[in-house]
């Protein structure tokens, strides 16, 4: 360790911990009237919300809850999951955002690995809840959730969420503690075992607020978030806290607006209703929005969405931008809380006509400020800047999970040699604009040669008829693998195989992809499988077609 000159601070001085609880002074010293809307059903103002947090500090501490146990929430994306998101956390306790799109097993696992000591459930999930009841272990009670009238259930129910608000104090002296302790922990899914709990910090969380703030407001080339923005998130609450920007929003003081259950025509109403300018989702829900009913009487003029989670086609894209909304590339994943990349456009690329920019607004995008990232070959060697080389991102920041929880060994797989190694075959230019191509485990290797299915999904999506497709490697005696392709047709268009093939034949003659390439077989479907949260289930669609 390098040996530096440390001085010793004044007898008083206050070291300042990073806690989550900072993150509420500005909000409502800013804009106390600035509203939080929840879907059609309620809203209110920050003033209120920093009360509201107050007096669910004293619910939980009121139900049993101490600093170091666990709360587990399933809800729709409400105002109470944005004042879980605080109060929780606040009164040291850890957060457990349940999956709501697991199955009930998962569901039970994840709790009782987790440890939860209480539970927040939503009427829509109590039969879920009751389901696994006699098998959560550690669970000593239940708060209700209720938007309308109380469901009737057998649990051992402490009272109804608003009640208990409307009867504790307002007021909750929030303690200092280590910025170290766990706030958050939610679980993610791989392609083998029981899903892996993801944890972070306070300082983490704070840290990560504070560089999203910077990234979404303070660049030119993409202004996303600022302070007159209105914000809804269709991204779930309970995935990497809807990408933390919830966080972002309420330390800003913008109007934000929570859906709650994801409907595409609910969201495109409130859209145009509650005059959203600022979203981020998975590519595959901006697809749902743009082909519903609502969508034919909306328009979407000015809506700034940041897409992540898997990548954006240049169909998708292309669509998107034809409806006057401006789409920006992120990357991350759960244990990077998730924000590593963003689209970064420079003056030269703003004076391009929109349709022009989409060449970059759908590559990867650039680190952002605090991420040390690197892109290493098998040998663990960087690759060059060449915008060509292949090997897998390697990131660090001061926000990653430091592990699994209660998993030391696939803590330490993910941890090796000091960075977190993140499964993503990318690589990056002389601009330092990273491209990802593919998954590992997504790649498609035929015949000694490298495919990549995101790429290949771009090119098939660019034709007219496409309206959503997912590349897959199969089985093939003769190359080990091929390429195999499911696409969804433009309602009321019809395609086959040779016009797909035809189709990608131009990217042949162009040099963009070798002849290989092109899918053994395209397979028409109605829709494609997808994760919990929405992504392209890669894994699901390899285990069909092999069966």
């Amino acid at each position: 360790m390098l040996k530096t000159k440390i001085i010793k601070p004044a007898p008083d001085a206050y070291a300042y911990p990073l806690l989550i609880k900072r993150l509420l002074l500005s909000g409502a010293r800013y804009e106390p009237e600035q509203e939080i809307v929840y879907a059609d059903k309620l809203r209110y103002s920050y003033r209120t919300l920093n009360e509201r947090i107050h007096r669910l500090a004293n619910a939980l501490t009121a139900a049993g809850v101490k600093a170091g146990d666990t709360v587990a929430l399933l809800d729709w994306d409400s105002h109470r999951y944005l004042e879980c998101f605080f109060a929780v956390p606040m009164i040291g306790a850890v957060l457990h955002t349940v999956n709501i799109r697991l199955s009930a097993d998962q569901v039970r696992y994840t709790m009782n690995h987790a440890e939860d000591d209480l539970v927040l459930v939503h009427d829509d999930f109590l039969p879920l809840i009751e389901q696994i009841h006699e098998g959560l272990s550690t669970v000593k009670g239940y708060i209700q959730l209720t938007d309308d009238d109380a469901t009737t259930t057998d649990l051992p129910v402490l009272g109804e969420y608003e009640r208990l608000l409307a009867t504790a104090n307002e007021h909750y002296d929030f303690p200092d503690f280590d910025e170290n302790s766990v706030a958050t922990l939610f679980y993610t899914t791989g392609t083998t075992g029981n899903p892996k709990g993801v944890y972070f910090s306070h300082r983490q969380l704070v840290l990560h607020t504070l560089n999203a703030v910077g990234t979404l407001s303070a660049f030119q080339g993409q202004p996303l978030l600022r302070s007159d923005d209105v914000y809804m998130p269709i991204t779930p609450m309970f995935h990497v806290h809807a990408w933390g920007v919830p966080y972002v929003a309420t330390l800003m003081g913008v109007k934000q607006v929570y859906p709650g259950r994801y409907e595409p025509n609910r969201l495109a109403r409130l859209f145009r209703e509650e005059k959203v300018t600022f979203s981020h989702c998975v590519p595959t829900i901006l697809q749902m929005i743009l082909g519903c009913e609502e969508a034919a009487q909306t328009d979407f003029t000015g809506w700034k969405m940041l897409l992540g989670g898997s990548s954006m086609t240049m169909g998708v894209a292309q669509q998107a931008t034809s409806r006057g909304i401006h789409v920006h590339s992120a990357y991350g994943m759960s244990e990077t809380c998730p924000l590593l990349c963003t689209t970064y456009l420079h003056a030269q690329d703003l004076e391009q006509p929109a349709q022009t920019q989409l060449a970059s607004r759908i590559k990867t995008g650039t680190p952002i400020p605090m991420v040390d990232l690197k892109i290493i070959d098998a040998g663990g060697k960087a690759v060059p800047h060449d915008g060509e080389s292949l090997g897998e991102i390697v990131v660090r920041t001061p926000w990653l999970t430091q592990g699994y929880f209660k998993d030391q060994e696939m803590g330490a797989e993910l941890w090796r040699n000091g960075w977190l190694h993140t499964g993503d075959m990318a690589s990056i230019d002389p601009r330092g604009v990273v491209e990802i191509k593919d998954r590992i485990k997504d790649v498609i290797k035929t015949g000694g040669e490298w495919i990549s299915s995101l790429e290949l999904e771009s090119l098939i999506s660019e034709h007219t008829s496409v309206s959503a497709v997912a590349v897959v490697g199969i089985a093939d005696e003769q190359w080990g693998e091929r390429p195999m392709a499911l696409v969804v047709c433009v309602p009321g268009r019809h395609l086959d195989q040779a016009q797909l093939e035809a189709h990608l034949q131009q990217y042949v003659a162009s040099g963009r992809i070798n002849k290989w390439a092109i899918p053994r077989q395209f397979k028409f479907v109605a829709d494609i499988p997808k994760t919990s949260v929405g992504k392209i289930n890669k894994k699901l669609i390899r285990e069909c077609e092999s069966s």
